[in-house]
């Protein structure tokens, strides 16, 4: 597990000290300061530059014939999820980050000055969840209340372990009435944890709920659903980066970019099923189908309000549970872009 857990880390690190060696400090710009309160530039400057780690967004940006329209400002660095994109900041390796609902609180209260540029959330969210609570075989959990008294894995500082928060919340249940153990995320970790019976609960997402059940489910492993919303995805930007002129333009053209992707991606099941799951994740037919119906379709709203009052609620509980200041979700979102996504959909829409 370990030995998991380093190679996961010397992979990142390596990957960080290339882009750092190659872009240089991504934050740090060169061109005419911003006000963070100025309207955003309407055009990209020749030479503005921005490293964005967000291999999706690529992926479907090539499998759509976009990729061209953002490549002269675009760096893309193979660099996703929280651990990763905090230590590229931390770095000065990189401008954009594709995560989830946590990594950017998380990100706030290690230091770091962040904003978030971009989210997507899921259409009808509550059956179709990113996350289901794997249980290992001959486990007995059929309900929430089940939890008490069992091994539950734990990551601090990522979407899993703000779930496994807000799940003993709803159960009624605290921190003491269970025994976290904690874990990394990464990868299989999960999943094998569980049939090893190293843990008896751990929350476990995408292919590898349908992967868990068909191993392990003739064992006796289940999963639950846990009623609650887990679909928040974010793309957040280091501060400095948009004190950038040139940079900031470069942010809310990708942003646009990205809104376009997200949307092509929902209209063309078959393509990305067979470009990106198959061709590029090495994941079967029935896989990528799976995936897909699993997501459902996506919800890129030009209204973030509803959205900052839940991750207000994240913060609240995350704060009292590890002892971190309780800070305002609305200072972690740059409200300029809150409509930029979901314009460029409708513009695209209209063509």
């Amino acid at each position: 597990m370990l030995k998991n857990r380093l190679a996961v880390l010397a992979g990142a690190a390596a990957a960080i000290t290339l882009l750092a060696g190659c872009g240089g400090d991504a934050a740090a710009g060169g061109g005419p300061k911003l006000a963070l309160d100025a309207a955003l530039p309407a055009s990209v400057p020749d030479g503005a530059r921005i490293v964005v780690g967000d291999p999706t967004t690529q992926k479907a940006l090539e499998l759509s014939g976009q990729l061209g329209k953002v490549t002269k400002f675009v760096q893309f660095a193979n660099l996703s999820g929280g651990p990763q994109t905090t230590e590229a900041f931390r770095a000065k390796a990189l401008d954009v980050g594709a995560v989830a609902e946590i990594p950017p609180i998380h990100a706030t209260w290690t230091g770091l000055n962040v904003r978030i540029v971009a989210s997507k959330f899921r259409q009808d969210p509550l059956n179709h969840p990113i996350y289901e609570l794997g249980v290992a075989p001959g486990v007995e959990v059929k309900t929430l209340a089940d939890l008490r008294g069992k091994k539950v894995a734990y990551s601090p500082g990522q979407a899993q372990g703000a779930l496994v928060l807000k799940v003993l919340k709803k159960a009624g249940l605290t921190k003491e009435d269970v025994e976290l153990v904690e874990l990394p995320s990464t990868g299989d970790i999960y999943p094998n944890a569980l049939a090893a019976r190293q843990v008896e609960v751990a929350p476990i997402g995408g292919v590898a709920i349908k992967r868990y059940l068909s191993k392990y489910g003739k064992d006796g492993a289940t999963t639950i659903r846990h009623g609650l919303r887990d679909d928040a995805a974010h793309l957040y930007v280091q501060t400095a980066s948009l004190e950038d002129e040139g940079k900031a333009a470069a942010i809310r053209a990708y942003v646009a970019a990205w809104g376009v992707a997200q949307d092509w991606i929902d209209k063309h099941p078959k393509q990305w099923i067979e470009g990106y799951y198959v061709k590029d994740q090495g994941l079967s037919q029935a896989d990528g189908e799976w995936l897909v119906d699993n997501a459902g379709h996506p919800e890129i709203t030009a209204d973030w309000s509803a959205a900052i009052e839940r991750q207000q609620e994240t913060i609240q509980l995350l704060a009292k549970e590890t002892g971190n200041e309780e800070i305002k979700a609305a200072d972690l979102y740059d409200l300029r872009f809150q409509a930029v996504a979901a314009e460029a959909i409708k513009a695209g829409a209209a063509k």
